[in-house]
C-alpha cells in the first residue's frame, strides 16, 4: 500500500491521491445500490493525460487493478471499486477543448458533463442529441463508456453514433488514437465503435471527437391515456408503420405514474394503465402531433392531449425524467431492469413484467423509450428484507430472461456492469462470449482494467 500510494504521488499532485478511508469509501460504487462493492486503496483525479498514463504504468508494474469512474450516475455496478484497486475518477478532466461549426464537431476531455456540452455547443446553433435522464450530471466518458441512449434516440441515435474519434489510455500507458474527424472514413478495423459501450475494461478515454447537429426547432408533447398494455403497444406500432419519426416516444405505466406523483405531485392521471409521451420538433409540430393523436385514438386511447407551448411539454417531460428517482423512493432500493425488445413485442414485455410482480408480490414499475423499444423495469424493493430481496433478484432474473425470449437484449444503454454479467454470457453464447474474451485479453492481458465487469 505505501508502496503504491508512494508511485502514484511521484507524478501526481499531492491533492490528487486520496487514501482516506472516510473519503474513499464514497468512490466506492455507483447508483445500482444493490450491486457488490470492494474497498479501493487509493482513489487518483488526473487532470492531464500525462497523469493517466503515469496511474496505468504505476498499476501496471505493481498489478494493481483500476475502476475507472465519471459521475457514478451508472445503473449496473460498472464504476464499482474491487479491493485493493486504483479508482480513477476522470472528474477533473472537464475541458471543452474545441467546438467547430463547420465541421460539426466538440473536442472534449472526459469528465465533461453531458449538460454542459449540450449548452456550449448550443451557443453555436448546434446540438449534442444523445441526452440520458441523469444528463444534468452524468459525464461524457461515462456515457461512451456504457454507449448511452435516452430520450431522444429514436429520432436521434444514441452515443456510439456520435462518436468519431477517440484518445485511449491503454492498461501499460501506452496513448492510442482511434478513428477520425472527418464525416466519413473506413480505414481499418473500427476500434472506436469497440472502446463504445466496453464499460473501461479495455482502456480508458482521455479525449474524444464528437459529432453535432443544428439545434432542432422547440419540442411539443402530446400525451395519450390507453386502458392496457396492449393498446399502448398497439398505438407505438401504428405511429411507426405509419413513418413518423419523433423526437421522442416514452411510455410510463401505472405504477410509475403514481411513484412520480406522489414524488412531485404533478398530478398526472392515475387511472390509466400506460401514459404515451410523444414529441416533435418538426417545423410544424402541431401538425404532427395532431396526426399522431388520430393514431392513438385508432389504437384505444381513451384520452388524447397535445401540449400548448413549450413550457407544458416540459413539465411532461420532466415527469419522465423524474421517473427513475421516483421509482427508487417507493421502497429504498431498486434493481432497474434495461431490457430492449422489438417495437412490436413491447405490450407482451409489459404484460409479462406486470406478471412476474404479482407472482413475487413485489412492486415493479416501468417506464421506456418506447420508440425504440428499450424499457426499464424497475423493482422496487426493502434490501434490509431478506426474503424482498430474494424475490427481487428473482423477478430481476425473470424479466430479462423475457426480454430474450422475446427476441431482445439484456440491454439497451445501461451497460452490464456486475447486475447483468451472468446473463450477458447467455445472450451471446460460448462462441460470441469466448470472442470477446479474446478481445479483452489483448487489450489487457494482465485483467487489471475494470475486473470482474462485463466478461
Amino acid at each position: 500500500m505505501s508502496t503504491l500510494v508512494a508511485r502514484l504521488q511521484a507524478g501526481l499532485p499531492a491533492d490528487a491521491v486520496l487514501t482516506d478511508p472516510d473519503i474513499t469509501t464514497s468512490y466506492a460504487h455507483d447508483m445500482a445500490s444493490f450491486c457488490p462493492a470492494g474497498v479501493p486503496a487509493a482513489v487518483v483525479l488526473p487532470s492531464t493525460v500525462e497523469q493517466v498514463q503515469h496511474v496505468l504504468r504505476t498499476a501496471t508494474e505493481l498489478r494493481v487493478p483500476v475502476v475507472p469512474q465519471g459521475a457514478r450516475t451508472g445503473l449496473s455496478g460498472g464504476a464499482n471499486a474491487v479491493d485493493g484497486c486504483i479508482v480513477l475518477s476522470l472528474l477533473r478532466m472537464d475541458r471543452i477543448l474545441e467546438i467547430d461549426p463547420v465541421n460539426r464537431i466538440a473536442v472534449v476531455e472526459p469528465g465533461v458533463v453531458n449538460a454542459d456540452l449540450s449548452k456550449a455547443v448550443l451557443a453555436h446553433g448546434l446540438s449534442y442529441p444523445p441526452d440520458p435522464s441523469s444528463w444534468e450530471e452524468c459525464t461524457i466518458g461515462g456515457n461512451i463508456g456504457t454507449a448511452s441512449g435516452g430520450l431522444c434516440c429514436v429520432k436521434y441515435g444514441v452515443t456510439a453514433e456520435y462518436v468519431l474519434e477517440l484518445e485511449v489510455v491503454l492498461a501499460d500507458g501506452q496513448l492510442l488514437r482511434t478513428g477520425r474527424r472527418t464525416a466519413k472514413g473506413v480505414a481499418g478495423y473500427d476500434l472506436t465503435r469497440l472502446f463504445v459501450g466496453s464499460e473501461g475494461t479495455l482502456g480508458i478515454v482521455v479525449k474524444a471527437v464528437l459529432a453535432l447537429r443544428p439545434t432542432p426547432p422547440p419540442q411539443l408533447v402530446l400525451a395519450a391515456e390507453f386502458g392496457s398494455a396492449a393498446a399502448a403497444g398497439d398505438a407505438v406500432c401504428r405511429i411507426m408503420a405509419a413513418g413518423h419519426t419523433p423526437a421522442l416516444l416514452e411510455l410510463m405505466d401505472r405504477t410509475t405514474i403514481a411513484a412520480v406523483n406522489e414524488l412531485t405531485r404533478m398530478g398526472l392521471p392515475e387511472s390509466t394503465e400506460a401514459l404515451l409521451l410523444a414529441a416533435f420538433d418538426t417545423a410544424d409540430p402541431a401538425a404532427d402531433l395532431a396526426a399522431v393523436g388520430e393514431l392513438c385514438a385508432a389504437a384505444g386511447a381513451t384520452e388524447v392531449v397535445p401540449a400548448e407551448d413549450a413550457a407544458e411539454s416540459e413539465l411532461l417531460l420532466a415527469a419522465r425524467r423524474s421517473a427513475l428517482v421516483a421509482l427508487e423512493a417507493v421502497k429504498g432500493t431498486t434493481m432497474i431492469d434495461d431490457v430492449c425488445v422489438p417495437r412490436s413485442r413491447l405490450a407482451e414485455l409489459l404484460d409479462g413484467v406486470a406478471a412476474i410482480a404479482g407472482q413475487h408480490g413485489l412492486t415493479i414499475g416501468v417506464c421506456a423509450h418506447a420508440g425504440d423499444g428499450n424499457t426499464h423495469p424497475t423493482v422496487c424493493f426493502d434490501a434490509s428484507d431478506p426474503d424482498e430481496a430474494r424475490r427481487a433478484k428473482l423477478s430481476f432474473d425473470a424479466i430479462m430472461a423475457l426480454g430474450l425470449e422475446l427476441g431482445g437484449t439484456i440491454s439497451g444503454e445501461h451497460g452490464v456492469g456486475v447486475l447483468k454479467k451472468e446473463w450477458l454470457a447467455r445472450e451471446l453464447g460460448p462462441l460470441g462470449l469466448e470472442l470477446q474474451r479474446g478481445i479483452k485479453r489483448t487489450f489487457d492481458p494482465l485483467n487489471l482494467l475494470n475486473p470482474g465487469k462485463v466478461l
